[in-house]
């Protein structure tokens, strides 16, 4: 545990019995997932003040290989979080990585899994605060298979709820309590018989999915919103603009209206959870003719092929997990 200097942000599924013996990491050891319990007074569960990320593995069956998605990237962000958070001392880029690697080597993979470490705040205590507090850290992995679809087009509706503002909770740091923010979003889009949210921002602007960054294609060109959007600066997010150099797509970082996304060409949701995800409907309005459209198809193919490792001009986003024989 560190303390901090006084100096003044698949579908859900529960536990299962197999997924108690998987191997995390927690309090500084490898344990069982079903033995790392924290104490009901933790801050972190008490108030939400903690950061993670999710990291992805792709089993490549012709290769026998598990082949982690762009860790390096996922900590750097991770620890980008803590700063925000005022959480100091963290373990380096390297150190984590290596964490990270080990508990997807120990479980044994042989599919698609997903990754979480954390830092929480970990003092026992009742009091709003972020400084003078102690933090731990965990790493834990499960599988998983697809969050959302990724082949036919999801119908997705705009919501109430508007994406919260970096002046209120920076979205650009994934701070567990803020995810109450997407839960809204979410909930309010499924309950009103959509697959996923809409979400805009304060000033009625697209901002991104509840946990998904947001494409759309108009005229051949990729557009979407800024950072300055109250978006996630997405590790996802930023392979597309990859992919798009690769595949010569033309790409704009722009504001968005909602009315754009009704007469856009193409539109599709994006993120390590995610994946890459068609929308096939808008509040309604079928995309184009309500089927992935060519552009964010050949995007997909493209993501795919390259996380399974199948692409060379990609080898550079993923870490095979198992040693060669």
């Amino acid at each position: 545990m560190v303390t901090e200097h006084a100096t003044a942000p698949a579908a859900t599924a529960a536990a299962t019995p197999d997924q108690n013996n998987l191997t995390c990491f927690f309090q500084g050891r490898y344990v069982r997932l079903g033995d790392a319990r924290i104490p009901i007074m933790t801050h972190a569960f008490l108030y939400g003040t903690g950061v993670f990320e999710g990291i992805r593995a792709y089993w490549n069956p012709d290769e026998k290989q598990l082949y982690a998605l762009r860790i390096k990237e996922h900590i750097v962000r991770l620890r980008n979080s803590c700063k925000i958070m005022l959480m100091a001392e963290v373990p380096s880029v390297d150190e984590f990585t290596e964490i990270v690697e080990q508990v997807l080597r120990r479980n044994e993979f042989h599919e698609d899994a997903y990754c979480r470490p954390s830092v929480y705040k970990s003092t026992e205590a009742i009091g709003v605060k972020l400084h003078g507090l102690t933090h731990d850290f965990y790493v834990l992995a499960v599988p998983m298979g697809d969050y959302i679809d990724t082949e036919k087009g999801i119908p997705t509706g705009t919501v109430s709820w508007r994406r919260s503002s970096d002046t209120a909770i920076p979205s650009r740091s994934k701070i567990t309590g803020s995810y109450v923010n997407p839960a809204f979003s979410k909930s309010e889009a499924m309950l009103n018989g959509f697959d996923e949210a809409i979400v805009l921002t304060q000033d009625g602007h697209v901002s991104e999915g509840s946990a998904e960054n947001l494409f759309m294609v108009r005229d051949g060109v990729l557009i979407t919103p800024s950072v300055s959007d109250d978006i996630l600066e997405g590790i996802t997010r930023a392979g597309m603009f990859e992919i798009a150099e690769y595949l010569d797509i033309p790409i704009k970082e722009r504001q968005i209206d909602r009315s754009e996304l009704y007469i856009a060409d193409e539109v599709f949701l994006c993120g390590t959870g995610a994946q890459v995800s068609p929308v096939a409907s808008v509040d309604h309005r079928a995309v184009g003719d309500g089927r992935p459209g060519p552009i964010s198809s050949r995007i997909s193919k493209t993501y795919f092929d390259a996380v399974r490792g199948r692409l060379p001009a990609f080898r550079h986003w993923v870490t095979p997990i198992y040693a060669s024989e």
